[in-house]
């Protein structure tokens, strides 16, 4: 029990972090089209993204393949930027986004889940077996983005419902912001 819940806070930390901009910056990009009534599909949505985070991770930690370190830091940002971009060119069709969102949640949680794979490779090297380790993490993952989210929908809501701000002005704010930041963190990491 204490492997799980060190893997759990691991998990957690990966997401809450100040170090994990990154990953926070996507949930953002990726929410950013729903409004708070829509928090099962955004479970769902985060469901996805971790899925596709655990399925890299595990097959990364197990040696099947490996991608440099210098590509992944590179691409991680580039699949926030697409992202928010996607928002910013469908802001006029959130169904539409919604519908991309949940494929882009799972594709590029398959890069992301390559982020954290040299680290958890050197950790889990003396584990008997990798299941209580990658589902602690992935919990705790998991969790983390879900107080993430909930932390945005509230924070949306306080913007739509009691500022009266526009959705679409919203999503355009929001992901234009994301955007910029993601743009910067993608030109730094090219790894040339």
């Amino acid at each position: 029990m204490q492997d799980f819940l060190f893997y759990l806070h691991l998990g957690w930390e990966h997401i809450i972090s100040l170090d994990a901009l990154d990953h926070q910056l996507f949930i953002l990009a990726l929410v950013a089209v729903y409004a708070f009534h829509d928090w099962k599909k955004v479970l769902i949505l985060v469901t996805a993204f971790t899925i596709g985070h655990s399925v890299t991770l595990a097959l990364s930690v197990l040696d099947v393949f490996r991608v440099s370190s210098d590509w992944v830091e590179f691409l991680i940002p580039l699949t926030i930027v697409i992202t928010s971009l996607d928002n910013i060119i469908f802001k006029g069709n959130q169904s539409k986004l919604m519908k991309i969102n949940y494929f882009l949640a799972l594709f590029f949680g398959l890069i992301h889940g390559m982020g954290f794979a040299n680290t958890a490779r050197m950790m889990l090297a003396k584990e008997q077996s990798l299941l209580v380790p990658l589902l602690g993490f992935n919990i705790g993952l998991e969790l983390g983005q879900i107080l993430v989210v909930l932390a945005f929908l509230v924070l949306l809501l306080v913007f739509t419902k009691l500022l009266k701000v526009n959705r679409k002005d919203w999503i355009m704010f929001v992901s234009s912001g994301v955007f910029a930041l993601a743009l910067k963190m993608t030109i730094e990491r090219i790894p040339f």
